[in-house]
């Protein structure tokens, strides 16, 4: 079979045609009022907080942030403690006690849940649907065990 068209040169040849052009003027160089995204470079910016800086959280970063909560925790059990053997001493029924010093190592762990969370990594977990509840059941937490432990 014969083709009608007469084979083109390299020069002639405008590349990729879109589905029912007909004529395609060669390209031989980027004209100059041709916008920054047709010539190849295109430039992804994904969406953000205003502010925040641009980053993605490693699995370094949270190795580091569960290793420093699991030590915060640690702390926090040698703390709520502390805090029973304190009420005792005041008086407190030993039941009232080991209460208010469970909500005491419950809020203290919620605050610091929030806060390791922020610092992994602020512009993906400080938000509002993130924060807040950690942060409420925190403050909560902590107000019961300082009501109890008044008994």
């Amino acid at each position: 079979m014969q083709n009608d068209q007469t084979p083109a040169t390299p020069t002639d040849d405008p590349g990729f045609k879109l589905p029912g052009e007909t004529g395609a003027e060669p390209t031989t160089g980027a004209p100059a009022d041709t916008p920054a995204a047709s010539t190849g470079q295109v430039e992804v910016v994904p969406s953000t907080v205003e502010g925040a800086p641009v980053t993605d959280t490693s699995t370094r970063d949270l190795a580091v942030g569960a290793a420093v909560f699991a030590v915060l925790l640690l702390v926090y059990f040698f703390v709520r403690n502390a805090y029973v053997h304190h009420l005792v001493v005041r008086r407190v029924a030993p039941s009232s006690a080991g209460s208010a010093g469970w909500l005491l190592f419950v809020g203290l762990a919620f605050m610091s849940a929030a806060a390791v969370l922020a610092i992994i990594n602020a512009s993906k977990f400080l938000t509002f649907a993130v924060t807040a509840p950690l942060v409420a059941v925190g403050l909560v937490a902590l107000a019961a065990a300082f009501f109890v432990g008044r008994r």
